[in-house]
């Protein structure tokens, strides 16, 4: 079965940090683009970070600029987005999918659970 499994979410402080993982499996990550998404209660899901085949990164989200970073380790077949300068709007379930490419919206197979991100003191 092909899926990917998204963890490392949890309940941190405004201004704290966290690094979520995206897991492949059934399928090699090497030859998809990974995206970031995230959906909020009430709001639409939008897209975050991602990241190409090859390594470069597209950013989705204004607000997230200079906070959160976005690296895959193909050995692993495990994405990762790390987040730092968490404030309480970056609250959301987070997902991962895999795309073509970063610039394409489609993405290739369904959405798994996410992993809930809550900021808050």
């Amino acid at each position: 079965q092909l899926q990917l499994v998204e963890s490392g979410g949890g309940l941190v402080q405004p201004g704290g940090s966290l690094r979520l993982s995206c897991a492949a499996s059934g399928f090699t990550l090497v030859g998809y683009a990974i995206g970031w998404f995230r959906q909020a209660p009430g709001k639409e899901r939008e897209g975050v970070l991602c990241i190409g085949r090859y390594g470069a990164t597209t950013n989705y989200a204004d607000s997230v600029k200079g906070r959160f970073t976005i690296s895959r380790d193909n050995a692993k077949n495990t994405v990762y987005l790390q987040m730092n300068g968490l404030n309480p709007e970056d609250s959301a379930v987070y997902y991962c999918a895999r795309k073509a490419t970063c610039a394409t919206s489609v993405i290739s197979g369904s959405w798994g659970q996410g992993t809930q991100v809550t900021v808050s003191s």
